[in-house]
């Protein structure tokens, strides 16, 4: 198979389709998705609760795994990976940002960022610089020595952003990342994958049900019932 894609092309999906198995019947979710994301894109996906916005995110990030089609990132065709090949892919490729942060309590903020990197050849004083530059992107230098319980959650959420972007990921893919956050905290969060993607070039996949989040986004794709459709359901 040839898995050449575009130079500006850092995501391409063609053909997907995933099910699952429900009460002894198969219940599609995703039929015969084709997508392209640009190397430096900020993509929201939208539609209602079961259109399929999470699995096909998961498929992405390699999570999940597809039935049927091809996702090629960054050159690699994913689904043909074995387990043990794409835990390492996902290490080295896949920065993940969730809805409830996700941090380990009794870590703090400097530990939770570093974990990512444990499982790369760095270090420790490698580790240290990525991890105190990842902390100072999302402005929480001062609060690396903090656990999570001592962090609001919008900090916590900047954390979590700082152990997505710590390996320099060629993807970030951010599942309702403001859906357990205040408005305010929500918008520090939304002007903060901004500046990733605008300063630092940051590609951005990101689920969302708010429309002021996908403001944010440079493209909206909407999903319904597991189709792609050109407009807003």
């Amino acid at each position: 198979m040839d898995n050449s894609q575009p130079q500006h092309t850092v995501v391409s999906i063609e053909g997907v389709a995933k099910s699952y198995w429900r009460g002894g019947q198969v219940v599609p979710v995703l039929e015969d998705i084709s997508l392209d994301i640009e190397r430096g894109e900020f993509l929201a996906l939208m539609g209602p609760s079961g259109s399929g916005k999470s699995t096909l995110l998961n498929l992405i990030a390699g999570i999940d795994s597809v039935d049927a089609g091809s996702i090629i990132v960054d050159g690699v065709n994913i689904v043909g990976l074995d387990e043990s090949e794409l835990a390492d892919w996902r290490a080295a490729h896949v920065g993940f940002i969730f809805q409830f942060y996700n941090l380990i309590p009794v870590l703090t903020a400097f530990e939770n960022v570093e974990l990512p990197l444990l499982l790369t050849s760095l270090s420790r004083r490698e580790r240290r610089e990525h991890v105190q530059a990842a902390l100072s992107v999302v402005s929480l230098q001062d609060r690396m020595d903090h656990y999570p319980s001592q962090l609001s959650g919008g900090q916590q959420q900047r954390v979590a952003i700082a152990r997505a972007i710590v390996s320099d990921p060629s993807i970030l893919v951010a599942d309702e990342p403001t859906g357990d956050l205040d408005r305010i905290s929500a918008g520090e969060i939304l002007g903060l994958m901004g500046r990733l993607n605008s300063e630092f070039g940051k590609t951005i996949i990101m689920v969302t049900h708010d429309p002021r989040a996908a403001e944010k986004a440079h493209t909206i794709r909407y999903l319904e019932k597991g189709v792609m459709v050109d407009v807003h359901p």
